[in-house]
């Protein structure tokens, strides 16, 4: 049976002030009061609750303000069609739910705190704290924070702050993405100041376009190829986008075949990464502070490239050099006399890889113009065991890296020698220097140089050498591809990797391990019986260390003896033993 409401006269809603709901809404909320959903496009299928205060069937006013945003989602009914949130974070081309978007972008950096945000805020999403909000979103990984972003408004707000904090970002590029992949993530960011992009797909002159008007405050980018992408830049273009940011400070780019020639300026750029170089015409740096540079040339027939103007004009316009770092095997003894003449007083390191006609009159020229290097690279060249006593005779107190791979012409006598006069010496790379010229199974290694080891004229190849080096400083060597070595003593204290890989010819029986601090021993290609001894002798070396007792000296000094265990105190502690922990050595077999 129907019964009538009793009505409620309109003056005598002033009598009621409970039922005031414009004085409880918030200004601004766009968000259900029952759900907690967006209002637009949204029907709510939660039962109002009624009211206790006054029997009306106008609007409840008892919602519970301290529900959080995630509690009312879960107290939503199964029933209730998904419904799509607008999201303010959203790439164009790519969709963040399939997988290819949720792997592209890598790696993002705030270093922005939450210190102007205001403590005492709460947020319209459930009473959480503004400053609690931005520490959970700051932990989740990019896709995870655009996904936050659509489930209110208050952390859409928080997310964007995220985004324009961000100060670094890593991201992969998918092969079938668009630049408007790049561009709107990119347009999330306006403070970034470190960029680093892992191309997947072509790199064109709009892509350098694109990152220059989204990163106004750019100071270092990094883009890196894959096998299959196609970077497209010009030297013209690479050109205008290095004087146009006059705050970059950092560039490293790779496949920089089509390049054709360039005309660097810029009063910032300190630090210059190109590879894949290929028959420049035109290579002009005018990079006043400009302090490390790497240029790596591809192995590639008719590859006119002058290196030794370009060098000359190197050496003039960039005065404050100290590393350099040139690939090509077109290096030759001229390109060392243009960089020698030029005097650069800062430099600290040089490398000239590949160049075969590097010889030690290049050797006299370097250390007669750089007495300072701490370190010297000259794999690849021809250079004998006289010019390994140059550089000792002249980087005692320097020198405490030298490479010298892939030199045919270097025997165990001059690497000894260089291992006696260097102090300081704490990296020494002599790969595929005592090669074995009758080897019938080539090494991946060795088959790729083998066209480079095929120029000298003259080997200086000896069977069965051997090689013996005490260093108390040493803690890196490489004797890859040694096919030559037949016996090996090392007594090296700091000693942590070592790379023995291919060392086909060395004899178990002729090998000594002193090396107590190893971590690492690179064994691939190596006799099962080679494997086998350096694993008993590591083993043993550790050994050894952990079982070694205490000493003590008698009252009179004059002699050592052991103290027993009851005697001395902390012994075997927990320090002890975790620090023998670390030294425990890694013998890697692929």
């Amino acid at each position: 049976m129907h019964r009538n409401q009793p009505h409620i006269p309109p003056a005598s809603a002033a009598a009621f002030p409970v039922l005031d709901l414009k004085s409880a809404k918030r200004r601004g909320s766009y968000n259900c009061s029952r759900c907690g959903l967006p209002k637009k496009g949204h029907t709510c299928n939660v039962a109002a609750t009624k009211a206790t205060s006054v029997a009306t069937p106008g609007p409840t006013t008892t919602v519970d303000s301290t529900m959080s945003c995630v509690s009312r989602l879960c107290n939503t009914p199964q029933s209730r069609p998904p419904c799509n949130f607008r999201r303010a974070l959203s790439f164009d081309d790519i969709d963040v739910r399939c997988d290819s978007a949720e792997r592209a972008v890598d790696h993002y950096d705030y270093q922005v705190s939450p210190s102007d945000l205001d403590p005492d805020e709460v947020m319209r999403s459930g009473g959480l704290p503004a400053v609690c909000l931005w520490e959970v979103l700051r932990r989740l990984p990019p896709v995870g924070l655009l996904a936050a972003a659509g489930v209110c408004k208050g952390w859409r707000d928080t997310a964007r702050s995220l985004w324009r904090a961000a100060e670094e970002l890593r991201l992969r590029v998918p092969r079938k993405a668009q630049l408007g992949f790049v561009g709107s993530v990119l347009q999330k960011c306006p403070s970034l100041v470190r960029l680093s992009l892992r191309m997947e797909s072509d790199v064109d002159s709009t892509m350098l376009a694109c990152i220059a008007f989204s990163c106004p405050n750019l100071e270092h980018m990094e883009i890196c190829t894959s096998d299959l992408a196609v970077n497209r830049i010009t030297g013209d273009e690479l050109g205008r986008f290095v004087a146009d940011k006059r705050c970059l400070m950092s560039l490293k780019m790779e496949g920089c075949s089509n390049l054709g020639g360039f005309v660097l300026c810029s009063t910032s750029l300190s630090t210059l990464w190109l590879s894949d170089l290929y028959s420049l015409s035109r290579m002009v740096f005018n990079c006043p502070n400009l302090k490390e540079i790497s240029l790596e040339f591809s192995c590639q027939e008719n590859d006119n490239t002058d290196l030794t103007t370009a060098i000359d004009g190197l050496g003039r316009s960039c005065p404050r050099l100290k590393n350099v770092h040139i690939a090509s095997p077109r290096l030759s003894h001229a390109a060392v006399l243009a960089l020698t003449a030029a005097n650069l007083r800062g430099l600290r390191m040089l490398s000239l890889v590949l160049g075969s006609e590097i010889t030690d009159a290049s050797v006299a020229s370097i250390v007669s113009s750089y007495s300072t290097l701490e370190l010297l690279d000259l794999s690849g060249s021809s250079i004998t065991d006289s010019g390994i006593h140059m550089i000792c005779n002249v980087f005692p107190s320097t020198l405490s890296r030298l490479l010298l791979a892939l030199c045919p012409n270097i025997t165990s006598n001059g690497i000894q020698f260089a291992t006696t006069q260097l102090p300081l010496l704490e990296l020494m790379d002599c790969g595929m220097t005592l090669c074995d010229p009758n080897s019938q199974n080539p090494t991946p290694d060795e088959d790729r140089y083998c066209e480079l080891q095929s120029t000298f004229s003259n080997k200086l190849y000896l069977m069965c050498q051997k090689l013996i080096i005490k260093h108390s400083r040493l803690k890196k060597l490489s004797l890859w591809g040694c096919s030559g070595l037949d016996a090996l003593f090392l007594h090296c204290p700091e000693l942590n990797d070592l790379n023995l890989n291919s060392c086909k010819s060395l004899n178990p029986d002729r090998l000594l391990l002193q090396c107590p601090r190893l971590e690492s021993v690179h064994a691939s290609g190596c006799q099962e019986l080679l494997i086998g001894t350096i694993k008993s002798q590591v083993c043993n070396n550790s050994a050894a260390t952990e079982n070694r007792l205490p000493c003590k000296r008698l009252a009179d000094g004059s002699k050592r003896i052991h103290v027993p265990y009851f005697v001395s105190q902390q012994s075997y502690d927990d320090d002890k033993k975790q620090k023998m922990a670390r030294w425990q050595c890694n013998v890697v077999v692929n």
